[in-house]
């Protein structure tokens, strides 16, 4: 936990860290405890390096093709 908390800090990890506290330290100014909440949530995903989707949650499966099914496309006209 140590090793992802110091390591592999980068210039997207930096600033979604400035903007996660920006939203924090408004949330508590204005006194909007939900807003705030979101703000601690923002800060805390960078310190930890983890996204909204989880391990490999955002790839797109690669689709295998069958041979000249794939390629063929059948119209229909629409009346």
């Amino acid at each position: 936990m140590k090793d992802i908390i110091l390591n592999n800090w980068n210039f997207m990890r930096f600033l979604r860290l400035g903007i996660g506290v920006f939203i924090l330290v408004q949330g508590i100014l204005m006194q909007d405890w939900v807003v705030a909440a979101l703000g601690g949530l923002f800060s805390l995903m960078p310190v930890l390096n983890i996204g909204c989707c989880g391990a490999g949650g955002c790839s797109v499966p690669v689709q295998k093709r069958e041979g000249d099914k794939a390629g063929k496309v059948v119209f229909e006209e629409v009346k």
